[in-house]
């Protein structure tokens, strides 16, 4: 379980500085940008304004995505929360059962156990991938984007949840 915590700690961090240098490198570098559309003064405006307009519906979807994959995320917590309570009260009926009917009950919760954790790693290496995308296209959008993204604000309160625990 500790092994598990660290891991997880160590994860968590590495995406946290991954994001750190992107969010300072991209907002470095965007006031180099200069207007190539500047000597054409009618075509400025409207362009900026379909671009703004397209930015801000990409933005929209983004953050609907966010929202989306901060739902899954929570599902999955509740999940293993319920798996864990399930594989308790298994322990508890192993423990009080009498001792001939102790090994089938072991087996069980070792069956148990191993179903769980086999699904939870798949899982969990889905979800990687996903979230691995989706803070790339977070990066491209720029560093303002990624701070808006409830996906962000749930591993700062993550982390600091590990930290009291230890």
């Amino acid at each position: 379980m500790k092994k598990q915590m660290v891991t997880g700690l160590i994860i968590r961090s590495i995406l946290i500085s991954t994001v750190i240098l992107a969010t300072g490198a991209l907002t470095g570098c965007s006031g180099h940008r200069a207007d190539a559309g500047s000597v054409g003064m009618s075509s400025v405006p409207s362009q900026s304004v379909a671009s703004e307009q397209e930015k801000s519906m990409a933005e929209a979807k983004m953050m609907d995505r966010c929202t989306e994959m901060a739902k899954m995320k929570k599902k999955m917590m509740a999940d293993m929360k319920a798996q864990d309570a399930e594989l308790t009260a298994q322990v508890a009926k192993m423990n009080k059962a009498p001792k001939n009917e102790k090994v089938m009950l072991m087996t069980a919760v070792l069956t148990s156990i191993v179903e769980q954790r086999t699904a939870m790693h798949a899982r969990m290496e889905k979800m990687q991938g996903e979230m691995m995308q989706h803070m790339m296209r977070h990066m491209q959008m720029g560093g303002e984007s990624m701070m808006k993204c409830p996906m962000m604000q749930g591993m700062d309160e993550q982390s600091g949840d590990d930290q009291k625990r230890h």
